[in-house]
């Protein structure tokens, strides 16, 4: 007998705790002593980025480009890329040129453009002009295309451009 009291002395807070569980769950769970909780925001702002490959580009008009009894003389470089990235919508890239007034010419076209599309050949001046057309939202590059021109009656000198390249609003 003395084993079933002790039996029944144990089974009674067995019992006590198994109801004090179903009535009172929330007692058994971990203590909170304190919650707090904060915003994150994630803000996106304008980005336009451009970059040209090459620092200098050298058009030397030689004998080598004229032809005997032409005034008119040429020589194309194509080693620069220009390399973009906007994640602004409806933009296009201009280029502009230092001298206000060069005395020699030199064309400027984008060729093989890997978004947008490229506007026509135009003569480098300090008027804005559209080198690429429909490059928002993207990044991208081109190559560049420089063709000078001097003619035979200009004489001989030298010209050193600043292009400038600006990604804006089409």
């Amino acid at each position: 007998m003395r084993f079933a009291g002790a039996h029944r002395r144990l089974f009674l807070p067995a019992q006590i705790l198994a109801i004090l569980c179903i009535v009172f769950p929330v007692a058994l769970q971990a203590q909170t002593y304190g919650t707090d909780a904060h915003n994150v925001t994630v803000q996106v702002l304008p980005i336009t980025l451009a970059a040209v490959s090459q620092g200098t580009v050298l058009l030397n008009v030689t004998s080598g480009n004229a032809v005997a009894g032409e005034d008119r003389m040429t020589v194309t470089d194509r080693s620069t890329r220009l390399l973009w990235g906007t994640n602004a919508s409806a933009r296009k890239i201009t280029a502009s040129s230092s001298l206000a007034s060069p005395r020699f010419t030199v064309l400027l076209l984008a060729l093989d453009p890997t978004r947008g599309s490229a506007g026509p050949e135009f003569a480098l001046s300090a008027v804005p002009r559209d080198l690429l057309l429909g490059v928002g939202r993207s990044s991208g590059g081109c190559t560049l295309q420089y063709t000078a021109v001097a003619l035979a009656s200009q004489g001989t000198g030298t010209e050193t451009h600043v292009v400038t390249f600006t990604v804006q609003a089409q």
